[in-house]
């Protein structure tokens, strides 16, 4: 076995060469990759923060109801949030919010259209689907550290990390929902003489979206799954507390936040749920 452990193949040097590079030359995009989210995050922690509480409930119960027209979702979302009012974690919820919505708008903005151009250039997926794998199955506390040497500590990182890891879900989702579209519905829009473009916008499109608001369900169920570890790199929210309680054994404290992530998870899941 000599012949194979005698020259090991220097994967980690060349990681650290090429995140060096990038650091070294690309320092300004960063920086302005940084300030860009950052203003982004700002914002809409404002949106959350700054109305009443009650007003923030109001408005998303509004929205359940223009999305789902179920006076009972709407009830749950309204018991969901009050839950949480009650336990006292409005502003860990907030910021915690402002991360998953922020990374989900990311997310969704980059995966469906790169899923669409994958699900008409098959060979496109197949280069596409190892590195889906490699992002999807890659533990998450490896690429934490190159985020927080291009980004420091703060918001940023944990957004970073949370898109990298909830990005792949889009881009299959909208893969699978565009690829499955029926022959005979395109045949269809052929014979009366679409256009690609109307093709898409108004056969392709229509029939993918379950798949595709499947797809924003799971980015932030596994957006939401992040908060803990984006606690980890000095993002504020439901993650700073269970981090706390596992530091200092605190089972009640750990318990508690950790019920309140699981509401959010529900309420948010309820919201936004598509039946075809």
């Amino acid at each position: 076995m000599d012949w194979l452990t005698g020259w090991k193949i220097p994967v980690g040097r060349w990681a650290a060469d090429v995140f060096d590079w990038l650091q070294d030359n690309l320092a300004w995009f960063f920086d302005g990759l940084s300030a860009f989210f950052e203003a982004i995050i700002d914002g809409v922690l404002w949106l959350l923060q700054t109305p009443h509480p009650l007003a923030v409930v109001a408005a998303f119960v509004a929205l359940t109801w223009v999305l789902q027209r179920s006076w009972r979702v709407c009830l749950l979302v309204a018991l969901c949030f009050l839950f949480v009012l009650n336990q006292g974690y409005w502003k860990q919820v907030t910021e915690s919010l402002t991360l998953v919505l922020t990374a989900c708008a990311v997310c969704m903005g980059i995966g469906v259209p790169i899923g669409i151009a994958a699900a008409h250039r098959p060979r496109l997926y197949q280069a596409m689907a190892p590195v889906l794998d490699l992002m999807q199955t890659l533990p998450t506390f490896v690429y934490l550290i190159p985020a927080i040497v291009f980004f420091g500590l703060g918001m940023v990182p944990g957004l970073i990390a949370t898109v990298i890891f909830v990005l792949p879900a889009p881009i299959r989702l909208t893969h699978l929902g565009i690829a499955s579209t029926p022959p005979a519905l395109l045949e269809a829009a052929q014979a009366f003489g679409a256009t690609p473009r109307q093709t898409l916008w108004k056969v392709e499109l229509p029939y993918a979206w379950p798949q595709i608001m499947a797809g924003l369900n799971q980015s932030i169920m596994l957006s939401l799954s992040m908060v803990v570890i984006a606690a980890l790199v000095g993002a504020a929210g439901l993650g700073v507390p269970v981090v706390r309680a596992l530091n200092s054994v605190n089972t009640a404290l750990g318990f508690e936040a950790g019920l309140v992530i699981v509401v959010v998870a529900i309420l948010l899941d309820r919201m936004l749920r598509v039946k075809r």
